[in-house]
This record gives C-alpha cells, sequence and structure tokens, in this order.
C-alpha cells in the first residue's frame, strides 16, 4: 500500500481489550494510523471533532449515547469523516437506522479483522457496505416505506390549502391560539379547520396528527404548499 494516502481511524467501543486488539492490527497496516479512541457516545463525538479522523468505527451499544446518535453527530460536526458501524443486530430496522444516521457501512460482529481492514479501505474510498444477507431485507423495508410515504401523501390531497396550513402548524407543536396568529384568523377557525382536517384524515387527536406528518415525512411537502 505503499504510496497511499495514510487513512486517519478513531475506534469507539466500550471494550478497552477489543479497542487495544484492533488498534494493535490496524497499525500494522502502513495506510492505516489510529488517531484516538473512545469508550462512550459523547467522548468518541469530542474525540472526532478534535482529531478529525477520516474512519470511525462505532459500536453499535455504545453508552450514554448509542452507535446510531453517536454516528449522527458525527457525521454532522466533521464533514467527510465516514462511520463503519459495528453490531451484533440483523435486523433491518437497526440497519436502517444506522444508514440514515449517516453510516457509510454495517458490519455484524464476529467479522475476521482483513474483512474490517477491508471495509474501511473501501468507505475511505466513498463505497457503501452492506451485509449480503442483509440486502433483500433492506430493500423490502425501503420499497414498503415508500409506499406507505406514497399513500400518506395522497391522504393530504383531500385537504384545503388552508386546512394543509394548518396541519403543518400542528406539526411544529402549534396550538390553536398560535395557528390563528400566524394565518391571521380567529382561534375559532382555526379550532375548526383542525377539526376538520382530522375528520378527513380519519384522525382522532392533534397529536396523532402531528405524528403522521413527521413520521411519512410529509413535513416538507406541506411547507412548500
Amino acid at each position: 500500500m505503499d504510496g497511499d494516502p495514510t487513512i486517519r481511524i478513531l475506534i469507539a467501543d466500550p471494550n478497552s481489550l477489543f479497542r487495544k486488539a484492533v488498534r494493535s492490527v490496524l497499525e500494522g497496516e502502513t495506510d492505516l494510523e489510529v488517531v484516538g479512541e473512545g469508550c462512550y457516545g459523547a467522548q468518541a463525538v469530542r474525540e472526532a471533532e478534535q482529531t478529525r479522523p477520516d474512519v470511525v468505527l462505532i459500536d453499535a451499544t455504545l453508552p450514554n449515547c448509542d452507535g446510531a446518535r453517536t454516528t449522527a453527530l458525527i457525521t454532522e460536526r466533521v464533514p467527510g469523516c465516514r462511520v463503519l458501524l459495528l453490531s451484533e443486530d440483523k435486523e433491518n430496522g437497526t440497519l436502517l437506522e444506522a444508514m440514515c444516521a449517516g453510516a457509510s457501512a454495517y458490519l455484524t460482529n464476529g467479522k475476521p479483522l482483513s474483512e474490517l481492514i477491508a471495509a474501511i479501505r473501501a468507505v475511505h474510498r466513498g463505497e457503501t457496505l452492506v451485509p449480503p444477507e442483509m440486502v433483500g431485507g433492506l430493500l423490502a423495508h425501503l420499497i414498503r416505506r415508500r409506499r406507505e410515504i406514497e399513500s400518506s401523501q395522497k391522504s393530504i390531497e383531500c385537504l384545503t390549502s388552508r386546512e394543509k396550513e394548518v396541519l403543518l402548524l400542528l406539526s411544529e407543536g402549534a396550538n390553536n391560539a398560535a395557528i390563528a396568529q400566524s394565518l391571521v384568523i380567529s382561534p375559532q377557525t382555526a379550532r375548526t379547520h383542525v377539526q376538520n382536517l382530522l375528520a378527513k384524515l380519519g384522525m382522532h387527536s392533534r397529536l396523532e396528527a402531528a405524528a403522521f406528518v413527521l413520521q411519512n415525512g410529509v413535513h416538507d411537502d406541506l411547507a412548500l404548499i
């Protein structure tokens, strides 16, 4: 690997023996350099901000700030840094959560260290890695989720423009008084709009309507109205 740029790595894992073992193996590679370690989420984020690594290895079960949340914070605060999440979980929901948080790779524990090294180099090149045995389930989950979002988008088509404005404000936590002030209408009119949109969507509470917007990714669609 002579002539290749050195890949700067941060290891975030609660197991000190694991960190030591992985560090020893990685530093035996001429193109890899371990620049820091962390044993819990907040520490890993601080280390990443200070050392600016190219790749961070994160255990999914980090204490006080789990792997997905730590991933999101690091990718937000250290632009260009890539995260490789290590987990025992083979559930597609966990995989999707990791990818949504910004992880570039998801490796299940128990893989040989040679595979870990190859994955580090791959994500540094800009590749995205997912365990082959989980790809089918992930695609099925994404397709199902996309259909749910499309269904929710069709649901709001029955609303008037004003009701869509009210629904957007509900998703942002506004009460009737705040809705009235924002739209320059009376509180009673705001209340009527809320009741009407709930009836059209088949919902029973303002909280249910707010959750509908946030969970189905239609906030931005409403904001463009």
